[in-house]
């Protein structure tokens, strides 16, 4: 049907009041009839993600309840344990939605455990295992502006859904209408069993499996670490304060975000990725003792930090720089303690610095590429946990602020990279150095490893075709070098080959495919190429590698120039 059928298909409903009252708002705005009825909001390996409003291609009561019904009719028709868990973040309607979530399993006689009041997506991960739930669910936008919402699915091992499982996930959404009324209310299956809440036991059995995850418990607590915290108005206050306290740690949260707040007033876009993430908490660092900043975002999966810069400022760190740092920290700790046990591995997103491998490769540990998203390193882990082997399993890190250290969780844990991050802190404390000192001092070791990402967003009807097509030319146009720099290879992972341009030796790509392209400019860096799957852009991941910073920075702007004509 036409976005103007589905618009009367809705208004003629029969929908609440309020629902009506918000239909008939935008009777009379041709592009938001467009934007909310021109199609269905469409369900992927990661579930769904969208703009709260009225309408079919909107998040609400209506599209989240086919999304969960769906989740229960696969869920049902397979002979994993019939229980779901489902948690929530601080976003407008995330409570609603997690109970309308529960509502939708419990009418398809599956028993689900609900979080008691909002929490952190890795602790849904934690859960699902822990409970033994055959899936589970966690409403977040993430990092999103307060407009968006979504819906994350997990299978049954707290790794985000994977594409079979999603695929019948989709089927299954196509063929339920919209508006079925509820069998019962959340209340009368609160009542009676079928939905149960997550209680106080199982968030102290998640805070002792992070704090174990310590490399040096004892030397946190006497280090004397001041940090300035903030949870961006989100769902690490809670669980990040409660942990670091713990272990001594003495903490300033930034007071006007620490309460949830569905807007984000004090930071309209809390992604922990740029540098507005933490402008209110340089004003609090700017009066209150801090060795290091800590930044959560809304869903406290990803952490952002800034140090002093020895100038009277803050200065931020990138994800791939915290993720080298951390893991040289881990693996120095463990090398000293004789605990890295044979056969031991690190993993990494392919988009994030290659400045880890040859950190790993320096205590002897394989460095595991995988594609993007935190689904295939918790698919590393699960390959380990198949043999009997996860114990080793180091760490996991990707450029976009996710980090994870243990098994317990298959997605990016802000909790235990906010520990880990202030045991490093304190460890260089007592040794009279900084964070930023730690950072040079692998940059000159192992050299200057510079990363920048530019996303090109495409406009017009044809915006999609448009990205396609900008893949389709690199493609067929493969550039003799990159910002002076010679192109020795490419990486097609649609094709899976890697081929060395000079010899013309092709080797298979080990991983599943996906429409990424990496140019290899030989010991100078890379630049990858990846398109968005759901918007109309291209992201460029750009590493230029020199022995200096200057020589790094000039070559990486020369690759950015070249790439952006």
């Amino acid at each position: 049907m036409t976005y103007l059928e589905n618009y009367d298909f809705w208004r003629n409903a029969g929908l609440p009041q309020d629902v009506q009252a918000s239909l008939e708002a935008v009777k009379n705005d041709p592009e938001e009839l467009k934007g909310a009825f021109s199609g269905d909001l469409q369900f992927g390996t990661a579930g769904m993600r969208g703009l709260m409003g009225v309408g079919s291609n909107r998040l609400n009561r209506y599209t989240v309840r086919r999304a969960a019904q769906g989740m229960a009719a696969w869920l049902s028709s397979t002979d994993l344990p019939q229980q779901a868990a489902i948690g929530y973040d601080s976003r407008h309607n995330s409570q609603l939605f997690a109970q309308v979530c529960a509502v939708a399993f419990a009418e398809a006689g599956i028993h689900t455990w609900l979080y008691d009041r909002l929490a952190p997506t890795p602790m849904l991960s934690f859960a699902v295992r822990e409970l033994g739930c055959g899936c589970g669910i966690v409403i977040s936008a993430s990092h999103n502006a307060g407009a968006y919402n979504g819906v994350k699915c997990y299978g049954p091992d707290g790794c985000q859904l994977t594409d079979e499982p999603a695929a019948v996930v989709t089927e299954r959404i196509e063929t339920i209408p919209y508006f079925v009324p509820e069998k019962k209310s959340f209340q009368e299956y609160l009542d009676e069993g079928l939905i149960s809440y997550i209680g106080q036991e199982q968030w102290e059995k998640y805070y002792q499996t992070v704090m174990a995850e310590a490399v040096d418990p004892e030397m946190l607590r006497s280090a004397g670490l001041d940090i300035v915290y903030t949870p961006l108005c989100g769902t690490g206050n809670e669980p990040v304060r409660t942990i670091l306290g713990r272990l001594g740690v003495n903490i300033t949260v930034v007071k006007c975000q620490e309460q949830p707040d569905g807007d984000f007033k004090t930071c309209e876009y809390p992604n922990p990725e740029t540098d507005a993430a933490l402008n209110e908490s340089y004003k609090v660092a700017a009066t209150a003792p801090c060795d290091v900043i800590l930044g959560t975002d809304p869903d406290a999966d990803r952490l952002a930090i800034a140090v002093p810069d020895g100038k009277g400022g803050y200065k931020k760190l990138s994800g791939n720089e915290l993720g080298c740092l951390l893991l040289d920290y881990i693996l120095k700790a463990r090398t000293a303690k004789g605990t890295i046990p044979q056969g031991a591995e690190a993993v990494r997103s392919i988009v994030s610095s290659p400045l880890a491998d040859r950190v790993a490769a320096n205590y002897g540990v394989t460095m595991k590429r995988v594609l993007t998203g935190f689904k295939y390193i918790g698919g590393e882990i699960l390959e380990l946990e198949g043999k009997g082997e996860e114990q080793k399993f180091l760490f996991g890190f990707e450029e976009s602020c996710g980090y994870l250290k243990g098994t317990y969780a298959r997605d990016k844990d802000a909790m235990v990279a906010s520990l880990l991050t202030c045991e490093l802190a304190a460890s260089l404390k007592k040794e009279g150095k900084s964070i930023l000192d730690a950072m040079e001092e692998l940059y000159q070791k192992y050299g200057y490893y510079l990363a920048y990402v530019q996303s090109i967003a495409l406009t017009g009807a044809d915006a999609m075709e448009k990205a396609a097509k900008l893949m389709a030319d690199l493609r067929a146009q493969i550039p003799d070098s990159i910002g002076g720099a010679k192109v020795t290879g490419v990486r097609d992972y649609r094709s899976s080959e890697d081929r060395d341009l000079a010899t013309g030796t092709v080797k298979a790509i080990a991983l599943p495919k996906s429409n990424v392209l990496e140019f290899l400019l030989g010991s100078k860096g890379s630049v990858i190429a990846r398109p968005s799957g759901t918007e109309p852009k291209v992201k460029f991941y750009y590493t230029a590698v020199g022995k200096t910073k200057e020589e790094a920075k000039v070559l990486l702007d020369a690759m950015v120039a070249q790439m952006s004509h």
